[in-house]
């Protein structure tokens, strides 16, 4: 039986990548900068989640509106476990969550048909304390992932899954401290 929680991301020692969808508006700029800049907001919480497939489902292979540009944005592995070492579970009490920097929550991980598998993939809000932080200190590379988006989706409309497949970015059980995992509702 697979385990329900555990992290998949592409990853090394030093880093892990992320994913995000923006509008044009956003993402020019980003990717301009390598590194978020304004109109990005600086006043809200920003997610990141580290399962491709699942920003797939959630920006419907970036044709939702908004949505349309993804990034994949590499951020050092101690700004990663900093988040999580700060995050609370979205179903904690709510006067807990509201007042967390980081906010955490379990979705069911997606295939690339966009349907729920048996497991979950972790969604992380950075919090507006904690998004200057993100964007100046642990951001390591935004790129733009967008063409191969579209490609992979081309070749799954068109029955060409398995080439389709190929075109996914490596990911693997992303392991963080034991204290983290615990309080995370992480599977060893």
């Amino acid at each position: 039986m697979t385990p329900q929680h555990r992290i998949r991301a592409d990853h090394d020692a030093r880093t892990i990548v992320v994913y995000q969808a923006y509008s044009p508006a956003v993402a020019g700029p980003a990717l301009r900068a390598k590194r978020f800049v304004p109109p990005f907001s600086f006043n809200r919480m920003t997610w990141i989640k580290p399962s491709f497939l699942w920003l797939m489902h959630r920006s419907n292979w970036a044709q939702k509106s908004g949505q349309e540009r993804i990034l994949a944005v590499r951020i050092i592995r101690a700004g990663w476990e900093e988040a999580l070492s700060q995050a609370v579970l979205t179903t904690a009490d709510p006067s807990v969550v509201a007042q967390a920097p980081v906010h955490v929550q379990w979705d069911p991980e997606r295939s690339m048909r966009g349907a729920a598998l048996n497991h979950y993939s972790i969604q992380v809000g950075i919090g507006r304390g904690l998004i200057r932080t993100f964007a100046e200190e642990w951001v390591v590379d935004i790129t733009d992932v967008t063409p191969t988006v579209q490609k992979i989706a081309a070749l799954r409309q068109g029955g060409r899954s398995a080439q389709a497949q190929r075109l996914l970015p490596p990911e693997r059980i992303c392991p963080v401290p034991p204290a983290v995992a615990k309080r995370l509702g992480i599977d060893a």
